[in-house]
């Protein structure tokens, strides 16, 4: 045989010299859960080694990350159940302990890249994306309105990047121009374009304790049987003026993350959501499989794929990993 592919695999020294994927600590993005109070630290039950902060607390974790080259964050709030309500107005309110936190980690952490969520329901009283009339129907038009209050609630805060999560038609550029008028054309959107009504996301949910009061969101999340309609929202978004196209969630979405990837000139983000990181974590507590082994393949795989970006609540074990 004059051709034996083997040859480049014989030692590790080869192997590392001609491996095509790289994962490092500058592709992650870590979601962080901001609690409100002081000195509370909370386990996410069904994600075992995630946590809750109270800012105090996510002030440190920040510093941890950063020390260990995790580079930015995306900042989730847990709304107790007293401040929801139908147009989910704490959403906007710069009173509100969430806005307030995000300008504190802002300005303690400047170099780092902080990223926020643009959606209704962890302030909702419905639990959904968008505004719920009387008949069960979510308002896409009026919805809007509330989506971009909370985008430039939050780019006041100095924040690098929004995260448009709700999937109403339209947003990427409603929030756009809202933010240009108010002098913050400098303000990223990373628009979560292949959003899909996935299974994955239950321990999130479980997390901020924002899951739907009634029906289920697949009027505006996408179909997971459907690859090619995420051109068509990747197209759209782009037009809109997103700056990052997401696709939520990852490991069951690998092919539309390449598809988009061939067909875009922008970056690529995914999320490699909650689901997916808690049936790792389970099956390594039953012994069923190597946790560590199987997180850094699962991240390298979403890369492979073709994303620039990764969100995961892996980053911090990761980036102890790739640190040496």
């Amino acid at each position: 045989m004059l051709i034996r592919p083997r040859r480049n695999r014989k030692s590790a020294a080869i192997r590392e010299m001609v491996e095509e994927t790289t994962l490092t600590t500058k592709d992650f993005i870590f979601p962080l859960f901001l609690l409100e109070g002081t000195n509370k630290k909370v386990e996410v039950d069904s994600m075992p080694g995630i946590y809750r902060f109270t800012l105090d607390l996510m002030l440190k974790e920040i510093e941890e990350c950063l020390n260990m080259g995790i580079k930015a964050f995306d900042v989730f709030p847990v709304v107790d159940e007293k401040y929801k309500d139908k147009m989910a107005t704490k959403s906007a309110d710069p009173n509100f302990f969430y806005i307030k936190a995000l300008k504190e980690i802002k300005s303690k952490f400047p170099e780092a890249c902080i990223m926020t969520d643009v959606a209704m329901d962890p302030y909702s009283s419905d639990g959904h994306d968008g505004i719920v009339d009387e008949n069960g129907n979510i308002l896409n038009d009026e919805t809007l309105d509330v989506l971009a209050d909370m985008a430039l609630a939050q780019a006041e805060t100095g924040i690098d990047i929004i995260g448009p999560s709700d999937m109403m038609d339209g947003r990427v550029e409603y929030i756009r121009d809202a933010l240009d008028e108010n002098g913050f054309e400098n303000t990223s959107i990373m628009s979560y374009c292949a959003k899909y009504a996935s299974a994955f996301y239950g321990p999130f949910r479980d997390a901020l304790d924002s899951a739907p009061k009634s029906g289920d969101k697949k009027t505006y999340q996408m179909n997971p049987a459907n690859k090619h309609e995420a051109m068509i929202e990747a197209e759209l978004d782009a037009q809109e003026g997103a700056d990052f196209l997401m696709v939520k969630p990852a490991l069951a979405y690998l092919d539309v993350i390449h598809l988009l990837k061939e067909n875009n000139e922008l970056p690529i983000a995914a999320y490699n959501v909650s689901g997916e990181y808690s049936l790792i974590k389970a099956a390594a507590e039953k012994g069923w499989l190597d946790g560590e082994a199987t997180m850094m393949e699962s991240l390298l795989s979403i890369k492979r794929a073709g994303a620039d970006v990764i969100l995961s609540y892996f980053a911090k074990e990761a980036a102890q990993i790739l640190r040496f």
